[in-house]
This record gives structure tokens, sequence and C-alpha cells, in this order.
């Protein structure tokens, strides 16, 4: 199935499609996340920009919000914040995918690293559930909840970083293997 997966990301991968990709990201951003509303009230910053919170920490923030940017907060979790990480998600595997095919031999195991930002989506997704957890429960702090929500998020941000690494080592792979021709 890993490979399965692996050869249609390969299949797919172009840059146009990872440009279209890109837009989307600048999209959602820009529109989306720059544009979330907070009511004119003096509140915290998003949880998920975050690399590390104590249960104290984010439960201070949780408070902080107050009920209308929580209940703002759980629908944008929701909503927005799903489509960013599939779109984030699928801009660096196949990033990846293509760099590799232009750096690395097709048979080489390097090609299966194009499933690496799949963690960090995946990750992504359960840190947003999280939140919304911490959001709905308030005000009940359950510090299981907060450790495992940061935990997801110091996982997607390691791996998002990672997957950045790779499409470094691909652009750089792709024009040496270009200079040898």
């Amino acid at each position: 199935m890993v490979y399965k997966i692996s050869a249609t990301l390969h299949r797919i991968a172009s840059g146009r499609l990872i440009l279209l990709l890109l837009a989307g990201i600048f999209l959602v951003f820009f529109t989306l996340f720059a544009n979330r509303s907070t009511r004119g009230e003096s509140v915290p910053g998003p949880i998920d920009i975050l690399f590390f919170y104590t249960p104290d920490e984010v439960y201070a923030m949780v408070d902080a919000y107050g009920p209308v940017v929580r209940a703002d907060y759980i629908r944008f979790e929701l909503t927005a914040d799903i489509l960013y990480p599939v779109l984030y998600t699928l801009f660096m595997c196949l990033a990846i995918s293509l760099l590799f095919q232009r750096g690395f031999k097709a048979e080489s195991r390097w090609q299966l690293l194009n499933l690496v930002p799949l963690g960090a989506g995946f990750f992504d997704v359960l840190e947003n559930l999280s939140i919304v957890g911490m959001l709905a429960l308030h005000p009940s702090r359950p510090a299981e909840l907060a450790w495992a929500a940061t935990s997801f998020t110091m996982l997607k941000w390691s791996i998002a970083a990672a997957a950045l690494g790779l499409i470094l080592v691909g652009g750089v792979a792709s024009c040496i293997r270009l200079i040898k021709r």
C-alpha cells in the first residue's frame, strides 16, 4: 500500500499541479488565516502556530479567548484549518516526488520519501481536533488533552521541517544530475 501511494504521487506530480497547490496555499493563507476574526478583542494568537506549550499555558490562552472567539476558533479549526493541511501536504508530497524523480534513480529507495509530508498533515489534523476538544470542553482543563495537542503540534512542525529539507535535497540533487548530463 505504501508503494502504491508513493507511486501514485510520483505519477501525478507535475509542475503545473504543484504551482496550483501553491496558489491554493497562498489563497487560503491570505484570505482565511490572515483575516481570522477576534471580534475586536485583545486575545492571544492561535495555538497551532506554537511549537510547544504546557497545559497551563494553553489553557490560559483558551481562557483569554472568551466565548465568542472560542466558538469562532472551533468553526475555523473544523473548516479552513482542515483544508490547509490537505493543500500543504499534497504540495510537499508532489514537490518531493517531482524533484526526487529528477534527482535520483527511479528504483532508489529515496523515492519513498515523498510520503514524509503525510505525517505532517496527519498530525496537523490531530492537533486541530485536540484544540477543538480543549476549546469545546472549556472551562474543563484535561491535562492529557493538552499534552496530546502539544505532542501533535511538535510532530507536525518537526515532520513539516523534515519535508521542507527533503524538498531542498531534491532540488540540489536535481541540479547536480542536470549538470552531470
